[in-house]
């Protein structure tokens, strides 16, 4: 085995907790049963990556063994990275092809090494029709820097790509040409979306939550919210509040449903405002000033502003 893949593997190997050692070891599936319990689990975690770098020199481990282990580390660990949203689009007219995952794999690679001379691709499959992909980028005259990878996330049968944030901006167009020539798509889009949170991303595109809810009577929650409060408060500034706080509530579970809400670190709230020539033609003829269909938009708006912000807080209690 080649020193710069032991070398590979015992730093992959110390980024992991001992306590989810054997599950990730495990779930990499390159070590026999046998070999695994030879591991001492209670030795230092520096004897112990090179215990496995050993085991892996008898099997003779290559490069493609050592990224798999890191893409099962990267997948148990996936909060660690930050994560963007894609979205491919078909053509006009253009019909859904049947997706074959290996053609997949293979045109996704060849368009990479075409582009790039040195360029590590590696491939894993998952749950939900997943495939987990890993990518060394070298350059030219450089071989791939296995320490500094993008990793993309592709769901078969879906429009969606996430992948984690990465320094080398100049990759990203020949990575969104390999995603979209690979899956059949016409074009490729990034969208307002990023998290660590990559469950929670999923959710969100892929609309995976319940929409069902119930108009219940806001009266009856005001009144329990009433109690306590302080008896000089304007009756109109209890009532207020409480009125926003129930539509902020309503529209929260509209949006999330009874799931378990997305987690957001961060949310940025855009203002569209009418041009300058339109507001001043408008100012000047009152009469024709139309009205907008939009306006329940508009403060739906600011309310969806309040519940984003909710969501904030409610994950900064959590943590």
């Amino acid at each position: 085995m080649d020193e710069t893949i032991a070398e590979f593997i015992r730093r992959t190997i110390l980024k992991i907790p001992m306590s989810e050692m054997m599950t990730v070891l495990e779930a990499w599936n390159f070590l026999s049963e046998s070999q695994l319990q030879t591991l001492n689990l209670r030795q230092r975690k520096d004897s112990l990556a090179q215990s496995v770098v050993l085991l892996c020199e008898e099997k003779c481990a290559s490069l493609s063994d050592a990224a798999l282990l890191d893409i099962v580390c990267t997948q148990v660990h996936r909060h660690q990275k930050i994560w963007d949203v894609y979205q491919m689009s078909k053509g006009p007219g253009e019909d859904l092809d049947l997706f074959d995952i290996e053609q997949f794999k293979s045109s996704f690679k060849k368009i990479l090494q075409r582009a790039l001379r040195n360029v590590t691709v590696s491939f894993r499959d998952a749950e939900e029709n997943a495939v987990w992909i890993r990518i060394a980028w070298g350059t030219q005259y450089t071989k791939p820097n296995q320490y500094k990878p993008t990793y993309v996330v592709y769901y078969s049968h879906t429009p969606y790509a996430f992948t984690s944030s990465s320094r080398l901006k100049s990759n990203i167009p020949l990575l969104g040409q390999a995603l979209t020539v690979a899956s059949k798509h016409h074009q490729i889009v990034k969208m307002d979306l990023r998290s660590r949170y990559l469950d929670s991303l999923k959710a969100i595109v892929f609309k995976q939550y319940n929409q069902n809810f119930e108009i219940h009577n806001p009266t009856a929650p005001l009144q329990e919210r009433s109690v306590g409060l302080d008896i000089n408060t304007d009756s109109r500034i209890i009532h207020e509040n409480a009125v926003e706080k129930d539509k902020v509530q309503r529209i929260t579970q509209e949006t999330f449903g009874d799931y378990p809400q997305p987690r957001l670190e961060f949310a940025q709230y855009k203002k569209v405002k009418l041009g300058e020539n339109l507001q001043k033609y408008y100012s000047e003829h009152p009469k024709e000033t139309p009205v907008f269909p939009n306006v329940w938009s508009c403060y739906r708006g600011s309310v969806l502003k309040r519940v984003l912000l909710s969501l904030l807080a409610r994950n900064k209690v959590q943590k």
